[in-house]
């Protein structure tokens, strides 16, 4: 029998309630841990394309928004492989708390410290709670694009993205992730002739 419409509208506002529950959370623990709100510049931006310098990762998006949205893209994947039977919704808000915990993961000094150490990223100073909010809302965005998209055209996106920032900045999530947990000098040096 099919759902009646007040019980989709109920559920949905449910979901929805619980995902916003989510980002304010992750928003509150980034503010107790010091993190600015914005950047300490006092400007907001909409996109900040200077990926050496203290504002990187400080405004509403800059050149790794194309990672969160790749993360989107692995994330609906992943759900899709290992909860095939949920629906979409459940299936983002796992997505939301993964991407949310490693929001607040990658704000730590440990971390932002090692980033420090193994790339060329010498002042990154962590994301501004803003920042760190616009990622979230990239990955869902990835998430709900990979939701509706065809497979392969979400992976020629993906493959772009990483080819096209990759060339830009000498960055992408693929060099991040490599760098983040192994780290490779030869690489760090490619890195640092951009």
């Amino acid at each position: 029998m099919p759902q009646s419409s007040s019980a989709t509208r109920s559920r949905r506002l449910r979901y929805t309630l619980i995902g916003l529950a989510i980002v304010a959370a992750t928003a509150a623990i980034l503010f107790a841990m010091g993190r600015n709100p914005i950047c300490p510049c006092g400007e907001v931006r909409l996109w900040w394309g200077v990926v050496n310098s203290p504002e990187n990762s400080q405004h509403l998006s800059d050149w790794y928004s194309a990672s969160h949205l790749i993360h989107g893209f692995l994330f609906f994947g992943g759900t899709w492989l290992i909860m095939r039977r949920y629906g979409f919704a459940p299936r983002l808000i796992l997505a939301l708390l993964v991407e949310c915990a490693w929001e607040i993961v990658e704000n730590t000094d440990a971390v932002i410290n090692h980033y420090r150490e193994t790339t060329i990223s010498l002042d990154y100073a962590g994301d501004s709670i803003l920042n760190s909010l616009s990622d979230i809302g990239f990955m869902a965005l990835g998430f709900w694009l990979a939701g509706r998209l065809p497979v392969w055209l979400t992976i020629v996106i993906a493959i772009t993205l990483e080819i096209v920032v990759g060339a830009i900045i000498r960055d992408n999530l693929t060099l991040n992730v490599l760098m983040l947990l192994w780290p490779i000098e030869a690489v760090k040096e490619w890195q640092a002739g951009a």
